[in-house]
């Protein structure tokens, strides 16, 4: 019995890739899909502080307030004179004290306007000696809330309203053994931050009893030296 074979068909040769050569991968592979560069929809972005935001806008605030009540005053003859402003805060009897000594109080702790403006203003407002007791009543009550607010928040507070350099410059003095009779000399002088000392101070282990009896006791002569001593000289040097 004999067998017919066929020519034995041939395979095609396998390519064989060398080894020392990279496989470069295509171009959609080595392009990044643009869904993985996005962030995700979970991701958010960090959200302003609204409490550090209005703290610095309300300088802008207080100028846009101090011109309007020029404005008024002028338009309305109430600043055309000293007499005339007199006048005007007598006819408001008690609510005119009550009004001025809420806005200095409440410019201590929030400095909407400055603190320094309305110091100035209260001897020329009612006189020397009731503008400058409206000044010390109004000053101490807001540097005492100062204190309360600080040692119930600490400083993450103070570090929203104020700038975060000027907040550790100052809290450099806290580091000193002599901290309570340096601030006892910043309330002394006119010059020093007092509203943030003051917080600065609520952060420390002070004592309420020695910090209310430095405020009740060197805030009058910073209240005297500034206050009674800038109006008494507008007052003798401004034509009005």
């Amino acid at each position: 019995m004999s067998t017919t074979t066929g020519p034995i068909p041939r395979l095609a040769p396998i390519p064989v890739v060398p080894t020392d050569v990279a496989v470069r991968p295509s171009a959609a592979a080595a392009r990044p899909s643009a869904l993985a560069a996005r962030p995700s929809s979970g991701e958010t972005r960090p959200r302003r502080d609204p409490l550090r935001i209005a703290a610095q806008l309300s300088p802008l605030l207080g100028l846009g307030l101090s011109i309007t009540l020029v404005w008024w005053g002028l338009d309305t003859g109430v600043l055309r004179s000293l007499e005339n402003l007199q006048v005007f805060i007598g006819s408001l009897g008690a609510w005119g004290p009550a009004v001025f000594m809420l806005a200095s109080a409440a410019s201590v702790v929030f400095p909407i306007v400055p603190a320094g403006l309305l110091v100035i203003a209260g001897p020329v407002l009612f006189g020397p000696i009731e503008g400058t007791l409206y000044n010390y009543l109004a000053v101490s009550a807001g540097s005492l809330l100062n204190f309360a607010i600080a040692r119930h928040v600490g400083l993450s507070l103070i570090e929203r309203i104020f700038a975060p350099r000027t907040v550790e410059k100052f809290l450099g003095w806290t580091r000193s053994g002599h901290f309570t009779r340096a601030f006892a000399v910043a309330i002394v002088l006119p010059v020093a931050p007092d509203d943030l000392l003051c917080y600065i101070a609520g952060t420390t282990r002070m004592r309420w009893r020695t910090y209310v009896a430095i405020i009740l006791l060197c805030k009058p002569w910073a209240l005297i030296a500034y206050g009674l001593g800038i109006s008494t000289l507008i007052l003798r040097f401004l034509p009005w």
